[in-house]
């Protein structure tokens, strides 16, 4: 860093006290608790008791020229830190998102936007490995929300000069030793106010991640585009996605599809079917699959849910092991 660079963050260091002093935010702290009981039908279950922690420290400002502040750290399983999301909202600019990797960011927020009452067709325990769009959410990164766009339509581009860096702390760097380079994200999501349809909502995204390594031939690139369209209690949605990693050898490209409907029994109950087929074309040609019925019932702040699901061709093997099917019983608390 040079002098001026230092002088320019000390001399903003400054500012950002003088005004922390004057413009007290505030700090709160936020959490849940998820435990599971599972049931594998074809397969060695073991302990079937699951525990799940999670907490956020969230803490928010203004500046003295009306720009808001706000920052997140995610604490997840085991007390183990996750991620440190800075947000800072600039009056007739829009919104920029600084995030340490690995959060939603991107093209990664659309990787399955499918309607659901709990969790994806293939979360559900199965480990099913099924590969879908991430873009440079994984390296620490950039985001802008523009936020002069017309009503119903939302905008974010987001950039990191290394999407295979992340997670470093203040004055280090990382990356650097990975298979990929720079990377942009542009997404776009329309509302009813831009589709014309009360209900119905459509979304879509591109990526490229430029590629470093020996076995690429050419950049990552990623592209999605889905809909959903609520009616009476019921919400509709399908996606579709496609990945081409740019790797020279046993190259590899997916095509995604996804579909789910769920259906609100009342404010408190609901039910949905997802399901998700995924077609990895390399050397050898197999089609992942998962599907998965759902219950879920709110009191509270206590959530009951109940899954039952199966997978085809998990992480894009044929054999019979990587068909499985399992039941999957959780109570979240949330505080």
């Amino acid at each position: 860093m040079n002098k001026m660079t230092k002088l320019g963050v000390t001399a903003l260091c400054g500012s950002l006290a003088a005004v922390s002093s004057a413009n007290a935010g505030s700090l709160s702290a936020a959490g849940g608790i998820d435990m599971s009981w599972v049931s594998m039908d074809d397969a060695v279950t073991g302990n079937p008791i699951g525990i799940g922690s999670n907490y956020t420290l969230s803490g928010d400002g203004e500046l003295d020229n009306g720009w808001a502040v706000g920052i997140d750290i995610l604490m997840k399983n085991a007390n183990a830190y996750s991620v440190t999301n800075v947000d800072v909202t600039i009056p007739g600019i829009g919104g920029i998102h600084i995030s340490q990797g690995v959060s939603g960011t991107g093209i990664d927020r659309m990787d399955d936007k499918t309607p659901n009452v709990w969790e994806e067709a293939y979360a559900s325990g199965l480990s099913v490995g099924i590969n879908t769009v991430s873009g440079g959410s994984g390296g620490t990164g950039i985001e802008w929300t523009p936020d002069m766009l017309p009503d119903g339509l939302t905008a974010r581009v987001h950039w990191s000069p290394d999407a295979s860096g992340s997670g470093t702390g203040d004055k280090a760097s990382s990356g650097g030793s990975g298979t990929s380079g720079s990377s942009y994200d542009v997404t776009l999501e329309l509302g009813e106010a831009i589709t014309g349809m009360t209900g119905l909502n459509i979304y879509g995204g591109i990526s490229e991640v430029s590629s470093e390594g020996t076995d690429n031939d050419g950049d990552k690139e990623e592209s999605t585009i889905g809909a959903t369209y609520a009616v009476g209690g019921f919400t509709l949605g399908y996606q579709w996605s496609e990945a081409d990693l740019g790797t020279s050898a046993n190259e590899q490209q997916y095509d995604n599809e996804g579909y789910g409907i769920t259906f609100a029994i009342n404010d408190d109950l609901s039910i949905g079917y997802n399901k998700y087929e995924s077609k990895q074309t390399s050397t050898t040609n197999v089609t992942a699959e998962a599907d998965s019925i759902q219950i879920a019932y709110s009191m509270g702040g206590a959530s009951i849910r109940i899954m039952d699901a199966s997978a085809d061709n998990m992480a894009y093997n044929t054999g019979a092991a990587y068909d499985r099917d399992n039941t999957v019983i959780s109570v979240a608390l949330a505080f």
